[in-house]
């Protein structure tokens, strides 16, 4: 489940991730950040990812609505020591971490997925399959 190395993170770090990923969404919920790209924008956190040492975290963010999102990522970049203080009053960890964040390509790749599985050469595959399945029964 985690980019870019090939093992799975444990449950620790699992259940501090989806409790960091809480707390975000809670500092951004307020409305408290005083950048000016960040009054106004809803940010919807989809999934934070934490080092083993549970030092660093990766939190994987997309604008609601479709703004602009290299301004946002600028923004959260500029706001990640306030944050990451505003989390270290939340949550109770021997160590707050450092929090990095990265646009959530997710939802374009499964468009994608999406687009493939309806274009017709596809769909006309996938109903061949099923038809041969009920005729060989």
């Amino acid at each position: 489940m985690t980019r870019g190395s090939g093992r799975s993170p444990g449950q620790r770090q699992l259940r501090v991730g989806e409790e960091l990923r809480h707390a975000l969404a809670e500092v951004f919920a307020r409305g408290s950040l005083r950048d000016p790209a960040l009054k106004d924008a809803s940010v919807t956190v989809t999934e934070v990812r934490i080092s083993p040492d549970l030092r660093n975290a990766t939190a994987f963010v997309t604008p609601l609505g479709g703004g602009d999102a290299t301004e946002l990522l600028a923004a959260l970049a500029r706001a990640a020591p306030y944050v990451r203080g505003q989390i270290g009053r939340m949550m109770r960890l021997r160590f707050t971490p450092a929090i990095a964040f990265e646009l959530d390509t997710s939802f374009d790749r499964v468009s994608y997925i999406d687009a493939l599985l309806r274009r017709p050469a596809v769909a006309a595959d996938l109903d061949g399959e099923a038809g041969d399945d009920d005729d060989g029964a």
